[in-house]
């Protein structure tokens, strides 16, 4: 039989633990600013802490006003497998409640029915309940953390203490990772400014070099006798027209986001999908899942050349009646999936070098990413891109 001394030292240990755990996720919480590292390190610490198998984190991301899914660990199969239902724009009663500021709801640390799970028998690994532990900044809603596991047992107050200390650490390091990613974007922008004004002077020295050279010409133009003479301003103000449009072509690589500045890549692919129907007639349809998940700016870039090209494809050669885009973000990658029901074609009977398939494949093999194609005589044309995230730094 156990004396009061023995559970005062079970007590203790217990404490003990949980500081040194607390310890371990501001640590690592103040090392990383990668912040895909940090939200799952904290997953992984508060299910070794509280015996908590599975848990997400939510965010609100200033551009969207819709949380997005940028955490996971150990989903159950009828969520893994289905990214829709981990939508943050779909109904949610623990997001909806945050949202409205309800204190008896998802706005404080509490335990909830998950309505994500609601209706669901197979695939739920017998998860019912979570507890949501809000995210804040201040009055600034960041998002929320929801742990679960199926043998559920109740928090005690000293848990849901817990938890909602590690909240508010995770809250800092979540603001703390936006503020050096704002700083990134902000210096690539300059760069961009500078690139854009090395641009315009080296044209514009380019430009009078040619104009110089063109006058010559037409002065020897001017006489019959002097005519052959033009030939080599002639020669050189072409080579110069040659040199500068290489420069400008090989300047603007850098420069190539035009389309999304100011804009999300959801937004820009509505615009663009929009824009295309109406040039062309042909119906298109635009989706997102976890549109709000803020991507880094060369990946939104090459997903958007990549649906730009992919829809050239498809007035060039598919005869289209109906198009599909849709961009499904999770924690772990970004997929954009294009589908036209076009008269289609054999894969293996079209060269490499046709469909603009080299351009996009290098833009994806850049990211670390991969592009498939499936297609067949009279089966439409699918192209499915995939970026992973983990660990990809944003710039």
């Amino acid at each position: 039989m156990s004396g009061p001394n023995t559970s005062g030292e079970e007590d203790l240990k217990r404490r003990n633990h949980e500081l040194s755990v607390l310890n371990e996720i501001a640590r690592e919480l103040n090392r990383s600013v990668e912040l895909g590292e940090a939200l799952g390190f904290t997953l992984s610490q508060v299910a070794e802490l509280l015996g908590l198998r599975t848990g997400w984190i939510w965010l609100i991301d200033d551009s969207s006003p819709e949380p997005y899914l940028a955490a996971a660990r150990n989903l159950p199969p009828a969520l893994a497998d289905d990214p829709r239902r981990m939508d943050g724009s779909g109904y949610c009663y623990c997001l909806d409640t945050y949202k409205r500021g309800d204190l008896s709801g998802a706005a404080n640390v509490n335990v909830l029915t998950c309505s994500r799970l609601d209706g669901l028998v197979d695939g739920t690994g017998g998860l019912r309940y979570h507890a949501s532990i809000p995210l804040y900044a201040g009055e600034k809603k960041l998002g929320v953390m929801n742990v679960a596991s199926p043998q559920w047992r109740g928090l005690s107050p000293e848990d849901l203490q817990l938890l909602s200390t590690i909240g508010d650490l995770l809250a800092i390091a979540v603001e703390r990772a936006r503020l050096f990613d704002r700083s990134a974007r902000l210096g690539a922008v300059e760069e961009r400014n500078r690139l854009a004004r090395e641009i315009h002077d080296t044209l514009a020295q380019g430009l009078t070099a040619t104009g110089l050279q063109l006058e010559s010409a037409e002065a020897f133009l001017d006489d019959e006798s002097t005519a052959e003479r033009a030939r080599e301003p002639l020669r050189r103000a072409l080579a110069l027209t040659r040199s500068n449009l290489e420069e400008a072509r090989r300047s603007v690589l850098d420069l190539r986001a035009a389309p999304l500045e100011g804009r999300s890549l959801p937004e820009a692919l509505r615009t663009l999908t929009g824009r295309w129907e109406a040039e062309t007639g042909v119906a298109t349809r635009f989706r997102s899942v976890n549109g709000g998940r803020p991507l880094p700016p060369r990946v939104e870039v090459a997903l958007y050349r990549v649906c730009q090209e992919a829809l050239t494809n498809v007035v060039r050669h598919a005869s289209a009646g109906r198009v599909t885009v849709r961009l499904v973000a999770t924690p772990g990658a970004v997929q954009l999936i294009v589908e036209d029901d076009g008269r289609g074609f054999d894969p293996s009977r079209v060269p490499a070098d046709r469909h603009g398939i080299v351009g996009m494949r290098e833009r994806i093999r850049m990211l670390g990413g991969s592009l498939k194609m499936e297609s067949g005589p009279g089966e439409g044309t699918r192209v499915e891109v995939t970026v992973p995230l983990e660990g990809l730094q944003g710039g």
